[in-house]
């Protein structure tokens, strides 16, 4: 499976400096995210609320309405004078939740530790706000504790200020630093891509390969060196009976560092129709090894396993050494399978003259192309006409390419999903020999130019001159300082990170690196940027981790063109130390919604077995690719917050469970130190009548049970009564409390519905009747008139959430008042 063994790996990091760069952790390396753990990301329609958001922050168009309905429903407890006064700053701090910084504005970023009620102000702005607009504090938050630092300027900003003057509200608007690559791949001062990854499987033995089915269902396929495949569902779980165990056949040892095995794994890529799989695996055959390629059927009784007994041997390899065995199977766009072999094994291909690579008239070091379709009868393949050495004398027809030393892990490339640029494309790692690795893109015919040439440098000087100069150079190599034994990987087409669209992500089995190369498609030229762990706050976040165990063995993609890799702490086959990662770019994704898939169900035969991560976020870890990590606790912020009782998924509260408090109905005493007095608009006294007075709210009789909707001294805005003068519980003129005062309801569009809401505010089941045109009693010129043309759906909580005109706007009068008969059954009116 690799040029190298274990120990030579051990010796060589016990020689150096471990080469994966990482900065000292600074606030201002952290990347942009959301209250929901996730990046931030391009709204597919501009807000019309949270305007200045629009082009990239947290918030989707839904969710820039619901702050909009809040804001206006804060806004209601207010005149002209208040929302003038107040509005701005209401408004600003709600849109924060739209911040491409709302996790760092709320405290967010460690799961474990309360997140903040309100976004963290810079001192400066909150002194302004506690001057102008401080007795809003408690329409923002549900927090009684509030009234008690609305009065002392010192209290009420250490409740909101965020000490942080980079993040802090407003700064984090103007600060350039944060905001001039904003939504862009970050990377450190080195150039070092900083990204995460997400713990996808664990407890497998030297994963070298994952597939998928490609049939709708979003399964995968992980297959161990061993010669087990398994199954998992896209929630993560796994399938207990394995989708093919050929541990009695595979030819592998514990030894660590023993490249035979089981190596690879393909679907046919029609394969909801052609149920078939094809193995690579390494056999002993009357004590040869060899390579052996195998098709299977999938089982008529489960879909999630293979037919056992259906194995049919395609091809069979001769192995003059336990090394170098290649282990890569693709279906190309054309529908036919490569093959990639290695070179035989040992060191510098010294087989022959030329070697096996640069010997056609063998199979090893090479790409094979067949066609292993309409194979049921007669032969197991055949060989493609357009094969470009079909014909030629000693020659065998499968080969498609040659001049390769062991190539490991190949990828078709998916093509951009608008342009379909890239579409097809074939990329292998060629592993190297004493000092450098290299990634190539096969070519039909193509000669690689192995052993003559490494890399871009001569390997046999001899061959070397002599060699045709139409040999294949690769797109990037790199030399043994950096890595000893490439992993090929993938270049990313997925949805869910749109930055890395196009960029080839692999990495070395040896060093633990992870690098990427970007094309520049003027020049064709490949650039190379290694890529890192996020550090500090970076990757802090529910799922997300920071460090990966060492050995890189594969990389895979899902059926979605999300990309993964494999790796292990400890090189044998025997040892569950295997874990499978997903690669989360932190600093942007696609709009919600836009990635989603509703996968086909699959049929399970079997139990499940919950997945359940075992890796931690690692703060400030050198390096991350240490043999096995061995995960430190996060430090809890010491950010002032509001603490609340522990959870991972609160969240600011929506505009359908704030509970706003109604203004005082009378003035508070204002301490010595208020620097300006209460404006009136917080100060609206209720005008009370005869019939008011006798049921005030907050005043109950001794021993009475409290009214639904009540609170002790006070009310919610848009809770309901019903005001009879017969005193009947079930019936009366509808009353509302808004605006710290109680108010009736006119009948223009009041309806069945509307009456609805009421009845079940009352703690009624059903609506009997609407009593229209002030039948059930009218209220008094002392009384207002709040609401008019209430048109309700009937799940409403208040009418207050109903369409209705603007409060204060109506064009009725006192013989139009509403009237409501409630009941907790259907009965005739009497």
């Amino acid at each position: 499976m690799r040029g190298m063994t274990v120990r030579r790996a051990y010796c060589f990091l016990s020689q150096r400096l471990f080469l994966v760069v990482f900065l000292i952790p600074q606030q201002g390396n952290a990347h942009p995210q959301c209250l929901d753990y996730k990046p931030p990301f391009q709204p597919p329609e501009p807000l019309l609320f949270c305007k200045e958001y629009a082009k990239f922050g947290c918030c989707d168009l839904d969710r820039d309405t619901q702050i909009s309905q809040r804001f206006y429903q804060i806004m209601d407890y207010f005149d002209h004078t208040g929302f003038m006064a107040c509005g701005k700053y209401i408004r600003s701090i709600l849109c924060q939740e739209c911040s491409p910084y709302a996790a760092h504005l709320y405290d967010a970023e460690d799961a474990n530790t309360p997140m903040r009620e309100l976004p963290g102000l810079c001192g400066n702005y909150c002194e302004d706000f506690w001057l102008h607009c401080r007795y809003t504090l408690s329409l923002l938050i549900n927090n009684n504790d509030t009234y008690g630092i609305e009065e002392d300027r010192s209290k009420f900003c250490k409740y909101l200020e965020l000490k942080d003057p980079e993040y802090c509200y407003p700064n984090v608007l103007s600060n350039d630093d944060l905001n001039a690559n904003l939504g862009d791949v970050k990377a450190d001062t080195q150039g070092c891509i900083q990204l995460c990854l997400e713990e996808v499987a664990n407890g497998l033995r030297n994963p070298v390969a994952m597939v998928h089915a490609n049939d709708g269902t979003h399964r995968f396929f992980v297959a161990e060196q061993l010669g087990y495949v398994w199954t998992y569902l896209p929630n993560g779980s796994r399938i207990d009976r394995p989708f093919l165990n050929l541990t009695k056949a595979v030819l592998t040892s514990p030894w660590a560092g023993d490249e035979r095995g089981f190596l690879c794994i393909v679907l046919h890529p029609r394969f909801t129709m052609v149920k078939k799989a094809y193995i690579y695996y390494s056999v002993s055959v009357k004590k040869q090894e060899k390579i052996r390629i195998s098709e299977f059927l999938v089982s008529d009784s489960d879909m999630n396993m293979l037919d056992h007994s259906s194995e049919r041997t395609l091809l069979e390899v001769d192995e003059p050494a336990s090394n170098h065995n290649g282990g890569q199977l693709l279906f190309g766009l054309d529908g036919y399978l490569y093959i990639f072999i290695g070179d035989g094994g040992k060191a510098g291909d010294p087989f022959g003259k030329f070697g096996n690579s640069q010997n056609k008239s063998t199979l090893l070091g090479k790409v094979l192309r067949i066609d292993v379709d309409n194979n049921d009868y007669g032969a197991p393949y055949s060989i493609p006409s357009d094969n470009p050495f079909v014909g030629e004398s000693d020659a065998r027809p499968e080969i498609y390419a040659y001049g390769v030393r062991n190539m490991w892990r190949c990828s078709i490339d998916r093509g951009d999903s608008v342009s379909g640029q890239g579409r097809g494309r074939m990329f292998c790692g060629d592993v190297g020999q004493n000092k450098y690795e290299e990634v190539d893109l096969i070519e039909k015919g193509g000669n690689y130019g192995w052993r003559a040439k490494e890399g871009f440098s001569c390997y046999d000087r001899k061959l070397c001159t002599n060699s045709s100069l139409n040999d294949i150079l690769p797109i990037f190599a790199y030399p043994h300082k950096i890595g000893k034994s490439v992993t090929g990987g993938y270049i990313y087409r997925g949805c869910q990170m749109p930055n890395l669209n196009g960029l080839y992500v692999f990495g070395d089995f040896m060093s633990g690196r992870l690098m990427s190369l970007k094309e520049n498609p003027e020049t064709g030229k490949w650039s190379y940027k290694e890529i890192c762990m996020g550090t500090d706050k970076t990757c802090s976040f529910p799922k997300l981790i920071n460090s990966y165990y060492k050995y890189i063995i594969s990389f895979g993609e899902d059926e979605a063109g999300e990309l993964y890799f494999l790796a292990t702490g400890a090189a044998s086959a025997t040892v569950r130390a295997g874990v499978v990662y997903k690669i989360v770019d932190p600093s942007r994704r696609a709009p919600p919604g836009k990635c989603n898939f509703k996968p086909t169900p699959v049929n399970i035969k079997g139990k499940l077995i919950h997945f359940s991560p075992k890796e931690e976020y690692v703060i400030n870890k050198k390096p991350s690719t240490t043999p096995i990590p061995k995960p430190k606790p996060t430090k809890p912020s010491t950010t002032v917050r509001q603490r609340v009782p522990q959870t991972t998924t609160r969240r600011v509260p929506s505009a359908t469970t704030i509970r706003p408090r109604p203004l005082y109905t009378t003035l508070r005493p204002r301490p010595p130190s208020l620097t300006t007095s209460r404006p009136v608009y917080w100060t609206t006294a209720p005008k009370t009548t005869a019939k008011t007075q006798t049921i005030r709210p907050g005043k109950r009789g001794r021993g009475k049970p409290r009214r639904k909707g009540e609170r002790r001294g006070r009310l919610r805005a848009g809770t309901v009564r019903l005001v009879s003068a017969d005193g009947q519980k079930d019936r009366g003129r509808v009353e509302i409390f808004v605006r710290g005062e109680w108010g009736t309801v006119c009948d223009d569009m009041f309806n069945i519905q509307a009456a609805a809401v009421v009845c079940r505010q009352m703690g009624f089941s059903v609506v009997v009747r609407v009593a229209k045109r002030a039948e059930l009693g009218a209220g008094d010129i002392g009384v207002r008139i709040m609401l008019d043309d209430v048109e309700c759906e009937g799940t409403e909580r208040t009418l207050l959430h109903c369409k209705h005109a603007k409060l204060g706007k109506n064009n009725c009068s006192h013989d139009e008042d509403v009237g409501v008969i409630c009941g907790h059954y259907e009965h005739p009116v009497e």
